[in-house]
C-alpha cells in the first residue's frame, strides 16, 4: 500500500468560489462586496447618526422595512410590510429620490421595477440576498422550458412565479404568459393559470418555492399530492420522465425557504405537548406535513392580523421568521406567543441589514453619494412588469 502527499487536483466550483467570497455573480441574489467603511457595530452613537442623516435628507429619502428586519433597523422605517406591499409603497412615493429598502435583493429589484427612473432604489448591504431566490437561475429555468418543450407540454404550461424570485425569473414568467403571486394570493394566481387556454387542461410550472405551490394546490384547491412533481434543476430532465411531466398538473421547482423549511412535524408535536391548547400558526412556505398539522396557515400579514384578533390569554406557536415572532410577542404581552421550533433561526441574509449598514447608507446619501443602487435592465424590467401587472389584474 502506498500513500502520497501530493495535493489532489480538485478545483472549486463557481458556486463554491461565490460562497467563499472569491467570485461574484452580478445576476445572482448573492453579493460579496459592500464598498465603504462601516461604523463599528458597538458605536453608541449609531442611533443618533441614523436619525440625523435621515432628518437631513427629509422627504428625499423613503425607508422601507420588511417584517423580518431587526428592531434596530425597523425603528427607522417609514413603512413596514411584506415585499410586494413595500414595493408598491415605494411606487406611491414619486417625490422620494432615494428608496432605501431594508430587505433583500429581489425585493429591491421589484421596487426598482415599479418605481420611476428618477428614483434610486438602494440596498444597504449587497450581500442581503435570498437563498430561495438563488435556487432558480435564468439559465436553469430556460433549460427546464426546453425539457417541457421536448416533452410536448410547454404549450399547455403556464409559469407562476412567487414574488420571492429574481427579476430574471419574473421576466421569464412574463415572456411565457405567466403571472406572479404572493403567499396571500397564490390560490387566485393558480386558478387564473389553470383557466388560460380554451378547452385545454393546463399545467403550472411553479417557481421557485415547491412548498407554497404544493400547499396551495393540495390544501386550498383540492389537488392530490400525485398531481405534483418536483423538477430538480441539478438532474437531467429535472429528474423526471417525459411521462411524469405529461401526467403532472403542478410542476414544482425544487426550491425552498431556508427558514420556513426548518420547521418539522416534530416541532408541531413537541409544542403541543409542552403547551396544552396552543394554536399552531404557520407560513405556507413550510413543508406540507407541517402545514397539514397546523391549526392555521397564512402569509406574514395573515399571521400579524390573526394575533391582533386573538383573545387575551390564548397561546400561539408561530412558524415564521424569528424577528417577527419576537416583535409580535412583545406587542401582545396578554398572549403567550412562542417560536414553533426550539432552535433559534433568523433569516441570515435578511439580518445582514443592520444599523451600521443603514447608517453608512443614509450618511452617504446625505453627502450626495448614491451607494449600492439596484437597477434592473430595461428588457428584464419590461417583461417582469408584464408578469406583475397580470397579478395586479387578478380578480
Amino acid at each position: 500500500m502506498t500513500t502520497t502527499t501530493e495535493p489532489l487536483d480538485v478545483q472549486p466550483t463557481p458556486l463554491a468560489l461565490l460562497l467563499l467570497g472569491r467570485e461574484s455573480d452580478p445576476r445572482s441574489e448573492r453579493g460579496v462586496d459592500c464598498p465603504g467603511d462601516l461604523p463599528a457595530a458597538s458605536d453608541p452613537d449609531l442611533v443618533e447618526r441614523a436619525r440625523a442623516a435621515k432628518e437631513k435628507l427629509g422627504d428625499k429619502v423613503f425607508v422601507l422595512g420588511h417584517h423580518y428586519q431587526r428592531d434596530e433597523v425597523i425603528q427607522f422605517a417609514d413603512v413596514t410590510g411584506d415585499s410586494f406591499k413595500l414595493a408598491r409603497d415605494a411606487a406611491a412615493r414619486p417625490e422620494a429620490e432615494y428608496i432605501v429598502f431594508c430587505g433583500v435583493h429581489f425585493m429591491a429589484e421589484s421596487a426598482d421595477i415599479l418605481t420611476s427612473d428618477d428614483q434610486a432604489v438602494i440596498l444597504p448591504d449587497l450581500a442581503a440576498g435570498c437563498s430561495m431566490a438563488d435556487m432558480a437561475t435564468a439559465e436553469q429555468v430556460a433549460e427546464c422550458w426546453d425539457v417541457l418543450t421536448e416533452a410536448g407540454v410547454a404549450d399547455v404550461t403556464v409559469p407562476v412565479s412567487y414574488m420571492n424570485s429574481s427579476a430574471d425569473i419574473k421576466a421569464f414568467t412574463g415572456r411565457h404568459g405567466g403571472t406572479i403571486c404572493t403567499s396571500s394570493n397564490a390560490k387566485r394566481a393558480l386558478e387564473w393559470a389553470f383557466e388560460q387556454g380554451e378547452g385545454r387542461e393546463n399545467k403550472v410550472l411553479f417557481l421557485p418555492d415547491q412548498h407554497l405551490g404544493r400547499n396551495t394546490a393540495v390544501r386550498d384547491m383540492g389537488f392530490s399530492l400525485e398531481d405534483c412533481v418536483v423538477y430538480n434543476p441539478h438532474k437531467p430532465n429535472g429528474g423526471l420522465t417525459m411521462e411524469q411531466l405529461r401526467d403532472a398538473r403542478m410542476i414544482l421547482w425544487r426550491g425552498h425557504c431556508s427558514v420556513h423549511g426548518r420547521f418539522s412535524l416534530e416541532s408541531v408535536e413537541d409544542v403541543r405537548a409542552r403547551i396544552p391548547g396552543v394554536n399552531v400558526l404557520v407560513h405556507p412556505e413550510c413543508k406540507h406535513e407541517v402545514v397539514a398539522a397546523a391549526d392555521q396557515v397564512g402569509s406574514t400579514e395573515y399571521i400579524i392580523k390573526a394575533l391582533e384578533a386573538a383573545p387575551a390569554g390564548s397561546s400561539w406557536a408561530i412558524g415564521t421568521e424569528l424577528n417577527l415572532v419576537r416583535r409580535l410577542a412583545k406587542a401582545h404581552p396578554d398572549k403567550q406567543i412562542v417560536f414553533l421550533d426550539k432552535t433559534v433561526c433568523f433569516c441570515s441574509t435578511m439580518n445582514r441589514i443592520d444599523l451600521p449598514h443603514l447608517v453608512w447608507t443614509l450618511e452617504s446619501l446625505a453627502d450626495g453619494k448614491v451607494v449600492n443602487r439596484i437597477q434592473v435592465d430595461k428588457e428584464t424590467e419590461h417583461f417582469a412588469k408584464l408578469a406583475l401587472e397580470r397579478m395586479l389584474a387578478l380578480p
